[in-house]
């Protein structure tokens, strides 16, 4: 799997392919990542990829035609390599990012992520090419660098070998429902907090079934109280079992 960056700050993406368990991906070539500078594919003196928008207004706006031959040398480099060039642009006006987005596209052969800057991109060059346009959120961010780093570690993470237990699995959205609380040592902390301080006592007790079906009503839960809609997605999916309608329609929201 092979992602190609276009982007005004490669250096941004450094500290993140050379730390923490993701790492891993990248080290053994599950993922690879190329960075494209898109200053090198402007012609000018001052490697301008960027100007005033048609019909006034604040910012700047990036152009196509820099874009363009990045893209082109990109293309290039993704056909000689045999993988198929898809544009994917971060902008707030893009559909959000979900695990199940994520999930497929660890199983994929990678994209072209374009990092926008400024105002954003000149839409023709997204037409052309047919850019699927991703948000993380309903918020905006100073560029896209930030967007594409998420979707790079998220993607990495869902590589083979790249954790040590396959914990993506029980992952809040992996099953449609958030993940419910998790507890370490020790037992009681704090110290002098008696019950209150006291990890739920069922996951002591080594019955792997209670624990599970505690642990699927704490989501169950979980999800009811913070994002109400996932349940209902749930449901409509046929996720929700019996047990699952039963423990809900008695749960105090």
């Amino acid at each position: 799997m092979r992602f190609d960056v276009l982007t005004l700050f490669p250096e941004l993406f450094a500290a993140h392919m050379q730390h923490g368990i993701t790492r891993r991906a990248y080290e053994r070539g599950a993922v690879q990542v190329e960075l494209w500078q898109l200053r090198d594919f402007a012609l000018d003196a001052y490697k301008r990829v960027d100007d005033r928008p048609y019909g006034g207004g604040p910012g700047m706006v990036m152009l196509a035609e820099p874009l363009e031959r990045a893209f082109c040398a990109v293309q290039q480099a993704r056909h000689e390599a045999g993988l198929p060039t898809q544009l994917v642009h971060f902008s707030p006006a893009g559909r959000p990012l979900t695990q199940a987005a994520v999930q497929a596209m660890a199983e994929g052969q990678g994209a072209v992520l374009l990092c926008g800057r400024y105002e954003g991109v000149d839409q023709r060059f997204l037409d052309r090419h047919q850019a699927i346009e991703i948000s993380l959120g309903d918020f905006v961010l100073s560029g896209g660098e930030l967007p594409a780093l998420a979707l790079l570690d998220a993607v990495a993470r869902l590589q083979p070998g790249v954790l040590s237990t396959p914990s993506h699995q029980q992952d809040s959205f992996s099953h449609g429902l958030l993940e419910g609380p998790q507890y370490s040592r020790p037992e009681v902390w704090p110290v002098d907090a008696g019950d209150d301080g006291r990890v739920p006592g069922i996951l002591l007790g080594g019955h792997h079934q209670r624990i599970e079906r505690w642990q699927r009503e704490q989501a169950l839960a979980q999800t009811a109280r913070r994002r109400p809609e996932l349940i209902l997605a749930a449901r409509v999916a046929g996720r929700l079992s019996a047990q699952d309608e039963a423990f809900l329609r008695n749960l105090d929201l």
